[in-house]
C-alpha cells in the first residue's frame, strides 16, 4: 500500500492534484479539511466544535484529526494506497501517524510538497472563494492568517519527513498538467 502525503500551504493545489492521481494511480484521498467542512455544514456536534477554528483560520487540535484519520485508515485497509491532504499538519500529528500506521503495518512513503509563493497563493485562494462559497476564501485577512499559521505550525513538519529520508519538493507554479507531471515523476519512483 503506497501512503502519500500532499504537503504544502492552504492553496497550493492538494486538492486539485490529489483528484488527478486518485484517477491515475487508483488511490484513495482524504482530505482532512473537507470532513471537517462536511461535519460543520451538517453541524454534526464535530462540525461545531470545529467551525470556530476554522472561522478563525485556526488549526484543528490534533486529537481531533488524528481520531478523523485513523478511522479512515481503518476504513479503507483494502485500498492500493492513500493520499493524505491536509494531514499531518503538526509534528505530532505525523509522530502519531507514524504510530497508528506501524500497528498496522504501515508507513508513510513519501512526502511531496507542492512549493508556492505566499502572493500567488492569496491570489488562488481569493479566486477560489469567488466560487467556493467559503467565508474562510474571500477574506485576504484569514487567508494571510492561515499561510502565517501553516509557516509556523506546519510547514516544520516537512524536517520531520526529511529527516526520515521521505521528503520530495516539487514546484507548485505552472499549469495543472506541468504540476501533475512533477508530482507523477516523483511518485513513480516509489511504485
Amino acid at each position: 500500500m503506497l501512503n502519500i502525503v500532499l504537503f504544502g500551504a492552504p492553496g497550493c493545489g492538494k486538492g486539485t492534484q490529489a483528484a488527478k492521481l486518485v484517477e491515475k494511480y487508483n488511490l484513495n484521498h482524504i482530505s482532512t479539511g473537507a470532513v471537517i467542512r462536511s461535519e460543520i455544514s451538517a453541524q454534526t456536534e464535530l462540525g461545531k466544535s470545529m467551525e470556530a477554528y476554522i472561522s478563525r483560520g485556526e488549526l484543528a487540535p490534533d486529537s481531533l484529526v488524528i481520531d478523523i484519520v485513523t478511522d479512515y485508515i481503518d476504513r479503507h485497509r483494502d485500498a492500493n494506497g492513500n493520499i493524505f491532504d491536509g494531514f499531518p499538519r503538526t509534528t505530532p500529528q505525523a509522530e502519531a501517524f507514524d504510530q497508528i500506521l506501524s500497528t498496522r503495518s504501515l508507513k508513510v512513503d513519501v512526502m511531496i510538497y507542492m512549493d508556492v509563493p505566499t502572493e500567488e497563493l492569496v491570489q488562488r485562494i481569493l479566486l477560489r472563494g469567488q466560487s467556493s462559497g467559503r467565508a474562510d476564501d474571500a477574506n485576504e485577512d484569514v487567508i494571510r492568517n492561515r499561510i502565517q499559521i501553516y509557516n509556523e505550525q506546519t510547514a516544520i513538519v516537512a524536517d520531520y519527513y526529511s529527516a526520515q529520508g521521505k521528503y520530495e519538493a516539487v514546484n507548485g507554479v505552472g499549469s495543472l498538467d506541468e504540476v501533475f507531471d512533477r508530482i507523477c515523476n516523483v511518485i513513480e519512483k516509489y511504485l
